[in-house]
């Protein structure tokens, strides 16, 4: 069985781009310059503005690779709002026919370095035997979902460095960064930001999945972040108890007539900031209501929900659902025998579980839990770790904790500065609605309407990220200003991890019971090697083309002609003449 690392820049590409697939990098150079192209199509950064600048990176480009730099050169185009198809092509080739101009490759690194764009390439390359690319068909290939914490173009806020020095593997890291993440933004009171012209709070939705003994335990570890917060507010609200009781008994014990000058003791609201998930539906809403419409959900076991959800008693998967727009949620307290009304809930969600959890949870992707949640699928890696190792160390329970500790003391500052709004940058804005354009046009064709709500809440997603990042870095400033700008690295960081979390949410996605949304998606792309296949045809070609595209992706021949065969036989390929082909307008 093969592992292949998928890139997911290989599928954010947008509507114009030119019709001609890339091709599997050879030389090392050509490798190096294609690493370093994905991750500006990555970030959306469009370092080509002015002329000279796009010209020499044409310059750049055709002196290392010649006509194979062609399709770089496009790629990297397309993020101009003027970029022309004809014209760029025009300009390369002038380029490449001037024969020398003593621009070189470093100046296309450098330029991309100007930008933000690391140009750092790793020494481990990854390479394919002759016995991997003469798989039978029969043969199964595993993907291996992106990661983002190696990645990542700039460095994270000082805080979450600090969360993800307790791990080592990238998958590690990018738990404790999303788990965090997480956390946090229950903890942000005061902040919001407007998005689509509704004000929004940072609060986020996470699940990670993964097979039982697969290593999510250390996500728990995000649950130290909030408490000492937690107890805060238990604490306080245990003094604010007693004195009620104290007032109670003083009140029960005066005679008729001075009751008649007193006021009758108000028992204080329950206040916490973890909600059971398991709590009733009443309870639920009651919890929120009382401890100012914010709350935490963290539960190792995501059928703690999925069971409540299936209860009688616990089925406030509808107030869940709005929760995380901040709609309205009434209900009706029957000890006070009144309607009460949360405004603005906020409530964060961590949870953790298996596969099967996630399908006890999300019946299907339309219910509209789905779309709500960052999922990040955890593969179980045949690694034993030295459990003994840094034993004179302190616990990671009181690393966490001491964390914990760090992030009160910036609740109590966030709570004494005020209201704080949170803007991205007017430059950030157009790269952020192209982005998600070209992303939502391309999911969408490729999985079927089911795929949209995701897309369009991964937008809100990421701002509300961008919106995390932002403020933390309050904690290593101090400038506890009215309203707070993005800074680009946290935007280009954020918008990565949407880039990475977005394989992991179609991961899920292709595991859920098949609704009517999906009735008119290829039924064989079901995988993201099948995906990228398809993905990589033109609208019409030759058996001769299919052949060499997959070759190019390693995929084995048969495979590729099973694929072929079976998209003909669902309509999605017809089949126009002998050894030519067209995809299906329906498609």
């Amino acid at each position: 069985m093969n592992k292949k690392t998928f890139n997911p820049a290989e599928w954010l590409h947008t509507a114009n781009e030119p019709a001609q697939a890339p091709t599997t990098p050879g030389t090392q150079i050509e490798q190096e310059i294609d690493t370093v192209t994905r991750r500006i199509e990555e970030s959306g950064k469009d370092i080509t503005a002015g002329y000279d600048n796009w010209r020499d990176i044409a310059f750049a480009l055709s002196d290392a690779l010649g006509e194979e730099g062609r399709q770089y050169f496009h790629r990297i185009s397309r993020y101009n709002p003027d970029y022309n198809q004809a014209e760029a092509d025009k300009q390369y080739t002038a380029c490449l026919k001037s024969g020398g101009s003593g621009i070189t490759v470093k100046t296309f690194f450098q330029k991309a370095k100007e930008h933000g764009i690391s140009v750092a390439i790793s020494s481990k390359t990854s390479k394919t035997s002759v016995s991997q690319a003469e798989e039978t068909e029969d043969s199964e290939e595993t993907e291996e979902l992106p990661t983002f914490s190696d990645r990542l173009p700039y460095p994270l806020p000082d805080f979450l460095q600090k969360v993800v020095e307790a791990a080592e593997a990238p998958q590690d890291r990018d738990m404790l960064t999303l788990g965090a993440v997480t956390v946090i933004s229950a903890l942000l009171p005061g902040v919001s930001g407007v998005y689509k012209r509704h004000r929004v709070y940072p609060n986020l939705y996470l699940f990670v999945t993964a097979d039982a003994s697969a290593g999510k335990g250390i996500l728990d570890y995000c649950h130290y972040l909030a408490e000492p917060i937690h107890d805060a507010i238990r604490e306080s609200n245990r003094k604010d108890k007693e004195e009620y009781e104290q007032k109670q008994a003083a009140y029960n014990a005066a005679k008729p007539k001075e009751r008649q000058t007193m006021d009758k003791p108000k028992e204080p609201p329950t206040r916490m900031l973890f909600i059971p998930a398991d709590s009733s539906a009443t309870a639920m809403c009651q919890a929120l209501f009382e401890n100012e419409e914010r709350g935490l959900m963290f539960e190792t076991e995501g059928d703690t929900l999925a069971n409540t959800f299936a209860s009688d008693y616990g089925n406030y998967s509808n107030d869940f659902r709005k929760a995380f727009h901040h709609e309205k949620i009434s209900y009706y307290r029957r000890k006070d025998h009144e309607l009460a009304e949360i405004k603005n809930p906020r409530l964060s969600t961590v949870l953790s579980g298996t596969p099967q959890q996630i399908l006890n949870l999300i019946t299907d992707a339309e219910n509209g839990l789905f779309s709500r949640f960052i999922f990040y699928c955890l593969p179980t890696r045949l690694v034993w770790d030295d459990v003994f190792a840094d034993d004179d160390l302190p616990t990671l329970d009181d690393y966490f904790m001491d964390l914990g500790k760090e992030l009160q003391d910036f609740h109590t500052a966030l709570l004494a500065a005020g209201p704080i709004l949170f803007k991205i940058t007017d430059e950030q804005k157009p790269r952020f609605n192209q982005w998600f354009e070209s992303v939502q046009l391309r999911y969408s064709a490729t999985y079927g309407k089911g795929m949209i709500p995701s897309i369009r809440r991964l937008g809100l997603v990421t701002f509300r990220i961008a919106m995390v990042f932002s403020l933390l870095r309050l904690m290593e400033d101090g400038d506890f200003a009215d309203t707070v700008i993005c800074r680009d690295e946290d935007y280009d960081n954020a918008l990565l991890i949407a880039a990475t979390v977005l394989e992991h949410i179609v991961s899920v996605f292709c595991t859920l019971p098949k609704s009517t949304t999906l009735s008119h998606v290829p039924g064989a792309i079901r995988t993201l090697t099948k995906q990228r296949f398809w993905d990589s045809l033109p609208e019409s070609f030759e058996t001769r083309d299919f052949n060499a595209l997959a070759a190019s992706q390693n995929l084995p021949a048969k495979t590729a002609q099973k694929y072929i065969a079976e998209w003909c036989r669902g309509g999605q390929l017809v089949h126009v003449a002998q050894g030519k082909y067209s995809k299906s307008k329906h498609a």
